[in-house]
């Protein structure tokens, strides 16, 4: 049984020698049991394995079939949005559920264009992302198919691939076209951009490049969404275009400082709640600390703060700012 697990493979030496992610027999087994059949594996030491595909004579009814899809995909998965992965790739797959799912996006996977658009018409899910280059029908195809099916048009539709025939996707109906490799941060923003689950943003504000790079991967392998600012002016034009979630703020930069920068932020009524935590080299006197008191959340030294405790503090931060009941 443990041959059929997601990621798991036989022996360490074969993997090492022939690669393989360890998804061919959970995708096989998994088609196999659509069909209403199944794959069973008998292994002798020294001798090989023997593997027995089991199928009906007659496929189950669609009907049977799409009960099960939805049982299987509401079951734990009730809160969370679903995105319905398109790709004949199983590594695609593997990706795009690490890092949608830090994004609190479910995927379900299709393989094919024709398993695609029955699923799409199963879950109905929030969104697509759909390769162009597939086994039997194309991605070309199955786009045509989704925008021309009444229940299905609405679905934003954002190819994923490695060919690019950008005005072909969009004059299909497509919402957005990523070329591969995939572009994690961009994926996500663009899946975001359709509603339903909310983006984790954050806005760092430092006037040292390299400061700011280390908090920018250090948040985007969290699965933050990061916008930068090199001083206090420049992170208020940007908020006016892009409101963050949270706001990562040093207090010693040109032109306009970080204490300036709080005064501005508050004094702007749509921007008094949104959470402020300092990152600063500065040894703060108590008086600074009395002006920071009551406007900033918490106060990090550079040196001295740890990746875990940074993300401890951003993610529970935004977990308060969202619990709170929003006026009007």
């Amino acid at each position: 049984e443990r041959l059929f697990e997601p990621f798991t493979q036989g022996e360490s030496s074969t993997s090492r020698k022939y690669g393989g992610t360890g998804l061919g027999l959970v995708i096989s087994r998994r088609f196999a049991q659509m069909m209403g059949g199944d794959i069973s594996v008998v292994s002798n030491a020294g001798h090989g394995s023997s593997f027995t595909l089991i199928l009906p004579r007659s496929a189950p009814t669609e009907g049977s079939l799409e009960t099960e899809t939805v049982l299987a995909t509401t079951s734990g998965k009730a809160a969370r949005s679903t995105v319905l992965v398109i790709d004949d790739d199983p590594s695609v797959h593997e990706v795009l559920v690490r890092s949608l799912a830090k994004h609190d996006l479910n995927v379900e996977s299709a393989f094919d264009g024709q398993e695609g658009l029955r699923l799409a018409r199963t879950l109905h899910p929030y969104a697509i992302t759909l390769d162009v280059t597939l086994p039997g029908i194309d991605g070309w195809t199955v786009l045509a198919a989704l925008k021309s099916d009444p229940q299905l048009a609405d679905i934003p539709v954002v190819m994923l691939t490695m060919v690019d025939n950008r005005n072909l996707g969009y004059a299909l109906g497509a919402a957005d076209y990523l070329i591969k490799p995939i572009d994690r941060e961009r994926l996500a923003a663009a899946l975001m951009r359709f509603g339903g689950a909310s983006p984790r943003t954050a806005l760092v504000v430092e006037d040292d490049p390299d400061s700011r790079e280390v908090l920018r991967r250090l948040l985007e392998q969290d699965g933050w969404i990061v916008d930068e600012a090199e001083n206090g002016r420049a992170a208020l034009a940007h908020l006016d275009k892009t409101p963050p979630s949270v706001i990562l703020l040093d207090l010693m930069m040109p032109e306009m400082d970080g204490f300036e920068f709080i005064e501005e932020l508050r004094a702007r009524a749509h921007f008094r709640k949104v959470p402020i935590i300092v990152v600063t080299a500065r040894e703060l006197s108590q008086d600074e600390r009395q002006r920071l008191s009551g406007h900033v959340e918490k106060v990090l030294q550079k040196t001295s703060y740890t990746r875990e405790e940074l993300l401890q503090q951003v993610n529970e931060l935004l977990t308060i700012h969202r619990s709170i009941p929003k006026a009007g």
